[in-house]
């Protein structure tokens, strides 16, 4: 049997996922709300939204794997626009770390609803095909991760609390967390998660 002439399946898969990433910023365009945010200031205002903790600019710069002076404009517009404010760090009167005021708290909350073309587009997937191709998102994002070409992200399989397959028995929801106690399965895998604690 002759091979299928093209590139090879990983190289297509990752242009279906720069093509997925295109889709993602063009919407995030879109979807710029009453702030005219850009896609960089919406990724800050949802990265600060995760965990209610001030953060420095060079939390969020390793973050969200942008520049210093990128991230500095984009927070500078953020304050302007009334979604961020500075307060001194605790931990060095010095520094000046950056947090969510309320109407960025408003703002991270709607940017938090998947648009109505996103959701659309991914209602075709049976949960079968949502929970693979989580799976192996997240299994590559970890790949990524442990060869230090991305920032760490705080998901599932990287976490202190993920238990992989303890509940065997179980084709459904066959990994455990330890944090809420719980069997799930990898249709509910995190790539990012507020409860989050680093494995050992």
């Amino acid at each position: 049997m002759s091979e299928v002439p093209g590139v090879p399946p990983a190289q297509q898969l990752l242009v279906g996922i720069a093509r997925l990433g295109q889709a993602i910023r063009m919407d995030a365009w879109r979807n710029n709300g009453p702030h005219n945010l850009s896609p960089l200031q919406a990724d800050i205002v949802t990265f600060l939204a995760e965990e209610a903790l001030p953060r420095r600019q060079g939390d969020i710069v390793a973050a969200l794997a942008s520049t210093p002076p990128t991230v500095s404009d984009a927070v500078k517009s953020l304050r302007a626009k009334g979604l961020l404010e500075g307060v001194r760090d605790q931990k060095d009167a010095r520094a000046i770390v950056v947090r969510l005021t309320p109407e960025g708290e408003s703002e991270a909350g709607r940017l938090g609803d998947v648009s109505r073309a996103m959701s659309e587009a991914f209602s075709v997937l049976s949960e079968a095909d949502l929970a693979a191709m989580l799976r192996g998102t997240a299994a590559v994002v970890k790949g990524l991760q442990d060869r230090h070409a991305i920032p760490v992200s705080r998901m599932c399989l990287t976490c202190r609390f993920f238990q992989p397959d303890a509940h065997p028995e179980d084709a459904r929801h066959p990994h455990h967390c330890g944090f809420v106690d719980a069997p799930f399965g990898d249709a509910q895998l995190r790539v990012t998660c507020p409860d989050h604690q680093p494995a050992e």
